[in-house]
């Protein structure tokens, strides 16, 4: 089984969690950490020989050229992770197609390379946000991960989603997060904070059932997620939770987790959707 490997490509100082103590306008000042954090992860995929997606910001991509081409030489898809981390659910139709195109045109700029795949910051496409597919097509992309079939968080979910990799009504291919059905419901096993927070072994089995169902584990990761010497900012506690929560034991955890799965980049995952168009949704293209 060929399971999908990415990672949102964004800083520490980025993240959703820290939105209310660290604002966009401060980014500049804060302590840059994502090129040795990423270098981390591209050095365990050449160990293992594996290729992945990188969503990478355009914030990041702007400020860190050299980066996005030392990914693309190694061999691996680059996408969009849009520009400035703002929540798609956020944003009116024009703001979204600005920061969608405006991350676009720098990461092929500098990847010398067709952009085709997206994913929103906090996974914010949902039922609400069905527009948000009409734009991604109008720019020229192919397919999102965003989707998170999924009611167990507060901050995303798209509850009804199909599991497993499918069309919308507009053509757009669809690679949705991974999750387990336990006790009628969705549970996140996709990877982030589920990975730090759930034991090795625990995860290892919750992906072994993905692909004993006969699917593909769509797994992400941050660079972030690979720095336990991260600067520590107070926040309130769930939040800190999230964010802090087994830093230390990202990478081995990655490391054990190439080891005992088959892993390809998202664009070797779609390719294999070929022309099986799931029904549509009716709240999206009814």
């Amino acid at each position: 089984m060929l399971n999908a490997l990415s990672f949102d490509i964004e800083d520490w100082f980025q993240v959703e969690n820290l939105k209310g103590a660290i604002a966009a306008e401060s980014w500049n000042t804060c302590d840059l950490r994502v090129v040795n954090n990423t270098r981390k992860i591209l050095d365990l995929l050449r160990r293992h020989q594996t290729r992945a997606t990188f969503f990478i910001l355009g914030w990041v991509a702007e400020r860190c050229p050299d980066l996005v081409r030392e990914i693309a030489d190694a061999g691996h898809e680059i996408a969009s992770h849009g520009y400035g981390h703002e929540l798609v659910y956020t944003q009116t139709p024009e703001e979204f197609r600005r920061d969608l195109r405006r991350s676009k045109d720098i990461l092929e700029g500098l990847a010398g390379t067709v952009v085709r795949g997206y994913r929103a910051p906090s996974f914010s496409i949902n039922p609400e946000t069905p527009w948000a597919l009409d734009v991604l097509v109008d720019e020229g992309f192919t397919y999102d991960s965003s989707v998170f079939p999924t009611s167990f968080h507060d901050r995303y979910g798209f509850s009804g989603s199909s599991l497993s990799p499918f069309r919308f009504g507009n053509g757009l291919v669809e690679v949705p997060l991974s999750t387990v059905r336990f006790g009628g419901k969705n549970i996140p096993a996709a990877g982030g904070g589920y990975f730090r927070l759930f034991p090795y072994p625990f995860f290892r089995y919750l992906a072994q059932r993905i692909n004993g169902e006969g699917r593909a584990l769509v797994f992400y990761l941050h660079p972030w997620e690979l720095d336990p010497e991260q600067p520590r900012i107070p926040i309130r506690h769930d939040y800190r939770f999230r964010h802090y929560v087994n830093l230390r034991k990202t990478g081995r955890r990655l490391d054990r987790l190439l080891g005992d799965f088959r892993f390809g980049a998202m664009g070797e995952l779609v390719a294999r959707v070929g022309g099986n168009v799931a029904e549509a949704r009716q709240y999206l293209h009814g």
